[in-house]
């Protein structure tokens, strides 16, 4: 065989065996295509499930975790009793709403100025009596105005009565009175005297007082000491009761300093505090010696004998009824319990509290009146 024909056969083969691997590769081809066009045809749109969340989720940095605020106040629950709304230093009395007295914690208040040596100020006679923790602000703010202006002639003319006794009063001025109704004196349930938190200034020269002069200091640093001038001319439409410059009532410091510096009479503060309840923004302020409070309300559970009132722990507070439909409860912001879990004062605790709250800044006439 020459060797030209030899290598035509060679070319033959290897064309030959080209063309079958080509015709291979193009039925792998077409099958391939064909299960894929029948998958794609099958195939079926995936829902997304009800479940996923297709909102970012941001990753957790666990070096960037928010550290609690160490001045954020703790509160736990205190049970106290409903019928305790009608008690305490923040009680509304007036003609709508009637003071519900017994137990009240009295004390003579001339028996008490021999005892603590206080000769600036005196009573008509030892009959006359106060409920103890108002005994001590207010004998100490008669001292500094005694010490300020040496003067020892203030006489307390008007404090407790008993009901009876304001009936008498009550009384007798309607049957003074032209058209039978009462214009000086509130209806018996219905005084602040009655509740052993209020008393009247006269003086020794004129049996007579009305807060001007040197006794302009007493109404004016009153506030100081936890007490306000209860009716005052600019809210008699509020409080229906004429101006009394003599008539103070305790409520202490911080609710004292906070009506007095934004002129507020007792009933539009409790109104006010009403509109600051726990689970609402609380009412804070600080007074002018950099003592802070926050006050808030809650409402009295008045179906049950046993009212949840949320109380701070490891802060002094202390807790009053409104005498209307719950409690007050104010915190002292930057200070510790002088007892723990005590939320009603003894006069000892008045007396500490007026105290450091100093050193942080460092027959007579006529009773018918209200």
């Amino acid at each position: 065989m020459s060797k030209n024909k030899k290598i035509s056969k060679e070319k033959s083969i290897r064309r030959a065996k080209t063309m079958t691997e080509i015709v291979i590769s193009l039925v792998l081809v077409g099958a391939g295509g064909f299960f894929v066009r029948n998958a794609l045809k099958e195939a079926k749109e995936v829902q997304t499930s009800p479940y996923f969340d297709d909102k970012d989720i941001e990753a957790t940095d666990n070096e960037s975790t928010t550290v609690p605020d160490p001045n954020q106040i703790i509160f736990e629950s205190k049970s106290v009793d409903t019928k305790d709304k009608f008690r305490g230093d923040l009680i509304l009395v007036n003609e709508d709403h009637e003071y519900y007295s017994g137990d009240e914690d009295l004390v003579s208040i001339i028996e008490m100025n021999e005892e603590n040596s206080y000769t600036c100020f005196s009573a008509v006679d030892s009959t006359y009596t106060i409920l103890r923790q108002v005994y001590e602000p207010m004998a100490r703010m008669i001292q500094d105005f005694s010490d300020q202006y040496n003067n020892d002639k203030l006489i307390i003319y008007g404090s407790y009565r008993t009901k009876e006794f304001q009936q008498q009063l009550y009384d007798d001025d309607v049957a003074q009175s032209e058209d039978g109704k009462s214009t000086k004196v509130a209806k018996p349930g219905f005084s602040e005297h009655e509740s052993g938190l209020a008393f009247d200034f006269t003086e020794a020269d004129n049996y007579d007082y009305d807060g001007t002069g040197d006794y302009a200091w007493l109404n004016a640093n009153c506030y100081k000491y936890g007490f306000i001038v209860r009716y005052r001319k600019a809210k008699e439409k509020i409080t229906k009761i004429e101006d009394e410059p003599w008539h103070f009532r305790y409520v202490g410091v911080p609710h004292a300093y906070y009506m007095d510096s934004n002129d507020l009479c007792l009933e539009e503060y409790i109104d006010l505090i009403r509109n600051h309840p726990y689970d609402g923004e609380h009412l804070e302020f600080k007074d002018d010696k950099d003592v802070e409070y926050e006050v808030y309300f809650v409402k009295s559970d008045d179906g049950a004998e046993k009212t949840t009132v949320p109380v701070p722990n490891g802060l002094r507070y202390e807790i009053s009824g409104n005498n209307v439909d719950g409690f007050i409860v104010t915190v002292y912001k930057n200070k510790k319990p002088l007892v723990e879990e005590v939320s009603t004062k003894s006069f000892e605790d008045v007396s500490v509290t007026n105290t450091e709250n100093e050193t942080d800044s460092e027959e007579t006439t006529d009773e018918t009146e209200e």
